[in-house]
């Protein structure tokens, strides 16, 4: 920064371009020459007045020289309770464009920030990809610190820490590292921090940017990288060791690491009665088996291992199929990816006419494909019951619709030996996967007696409460 106030303001003209969002208002006070700078539509205007224009105005009388009204300003007035002082002009960019009014004293090479943040934002609302039915109905939104006071209602404890850090050359996005100092497992938060230094993005717009450099080096066909928008199950996982990653501008956080049997769980398995809970989780384990493996598996049966059936269904299969035009394996991929198509257009149609989109379609589709005869009623409802099932765990919906279409391949080659084969190499991959030498099937492999009461089954708290689940003991 300059002493001279013009040549601070000709600076800040220049580099901008003279961009129209930034107001520049100079004024003088007790004879010296001062400017407040801020971005229009990033600042609340009452906060402004209230906070610092006038508090300003009443002490201006009482100074005379430039050194003393910073001096009055810095060690007598509060003003705001961010009040940074900024000494080049990155920073102050960075604090202007964040919702800062900045003042500039002529003759100080110092400027003054004030954070009077009032830019929109999303209200709090309920998180739209983790329903449940008895926990608590809010989720993070786009603003990272009406996320971070989320957590901290929950978490009121000193151990709850916060590591600020910056990533995009451009964007300058803030980032959280957020975790319990006394449960995170040691040197996790360094080598997370180590990883993040080889971001280079011009911009970072949600999690996506920053997952791949988290994930670890192994390829692995499985997310090693979880990603929550309630503030109360990333509290949970907090509880077990894990680093939460916050970005600004997107309502979805980053955990670090993640458990592939996590996919199972939800919060509401812990508000149920324990044999409940253990029932859907269950129910989760055959729904995601039904979605990768059904499809493949009558493909494979219907060609190659057609002994397995009775007769009367080995007799319903022919009929059904005799009438269709194309091979059973090609009927299967068509039917799949018909479905895939149809849920895609529904998911990305405005909410008013995506949910009619995709029910009106699948309906109509499905049964002029039936009445045609390009694909057979069978056919239909495996494909259908194998993409619903997919439906119960969201997170491996990304996986499970790959790999499906991958072992309905297989499965027309080579039937269930190809099935069988192509089954050990996703199995291989899976257990080879890990973040920061957590492995991604603990703790089944590498196996923990003690938290397979929160894995097979779902026990109480009374039982649950007796040492407390952490991943440093996985390692």
């Amino acid at each position: 920064m300059e002493r001279n106030l013009q040549e601070n303001l000709n600076r800040i003209r220049l580099m901008s371009d003279n961009s129209k969002d930034i107001i520049i208002n100079e004024f003088t006070m007790s004879g010296v020459n001062c400017a407040l700078l801020a971005c229009d539509g990033m600042i609340s205007v009452s906060d402004l007045s209230e906070m610092v224009t006038q508090p300003l105005s009443k002490i201006f009388t009482e100074t005379s020289s430039n050194e003393e009204i910073f001096q009055h300003i810095t060690q007598k007035l509060l003003l705001s309770a961010d009040k940074p002082q900024i000494k080049d002009y990155e920073q102050f960019f960075k604090l202007l464009y964040s919702g800062f009014a900045v003042l500039f004293i002529d003759g100080i090479n110092i400027a003054l920030g004030f954070g009077i943040q009032g830019f929109p934002a999303r209200g709090i609302d309920s998180p739209s990809g983790e329903g449940n039915i008895l926990g608590g109905r809010d989720g993070f939104v786009e603003s990272c610190r009406v996320n971070m006071s989320l957590i901290r209602r929950r978490m009121k404890s000193t151990n709850l820490k916060f590591e600020f850090l910056n990533y995009g050359t451009e964007s300058k996005t803030d980032v959280f590292l957020v975790y319990m100092r006394n449960k995170v497992p040691k040197g996790l938060v360094e080598k997370i921090k180590k990883s993040l230094d080889e971001v280079e993005l011009e911009t970072v717009m949600s999690g996506g940017y920053l997952r791949p450099f988290v994930e670890g080096e192994h390829k692995s066909l499985f997310d090693t990288v979880s990603t929550t928008e309630r503030p109360d199950v990333l509290c949970a996982k907090l509880l077990e060791g894990r680093v939460g990653v916050i970005i600004d501008g997107t309502p979805f956080v980053l955990v670090v690491p993640r458990l592939f049997n996590e996919l199972f769980q939800t919060l509401d398995d812990y508000n149920f009665k324990p044999y409940y809970a253990t029932f859907i989780r269950w129910l989760k384990y055959i729904g995601s088996a039904l979605a990768l493996l059904l499809p493949a598996i009558y493909v494979a049966v219907a060609i190659h291992h057609p002994e397995l059936l009775n007769r009367k269904l080995l007799t319903i299969l022919a009929e059904a199929e005799q009438n269709s035009p194309f091979p059973l394996i090609a009927e299967a991929l068509g039917t799949l990816l018909m479905y895939e198509i149809i849920r895609e257009a529904g998911l990305r149609l405005p909410e008013s006419i995506g949910g009619t989109v995709s029910l009106v379609g699948g309906l109509i589709i499905g049964e002029a494909a039936v009445q045609s005869g390009f694909v057979s009623l069978p056919m239909l409802t495996v494909a259908a019951l194998s993409v619903i099932s997919g439906l119960i765990v969201p997170d491996l919906n990304q996986s499970t619709t790959v790999l499906r279409i991958g072992f309905v391949i297989v499965g027309g080659a080579w039937g269930l030996y190809g099935i069988s084969l192509l089954g050990t190499l996703v199995l291989f991959n899976l257990c080879a996967s890990e973040t920061y030498g957590f492995p991604l099937t603990a703790p089944i492999s590498p196996f923990s007696k003690k938290a397979m009461r929160d894995v097979i089954v779902r026990v109480g708290f009374k039982k649950m409460q007796k040492g407390n689940f952490n991943i440093n003991k996985l390692k």
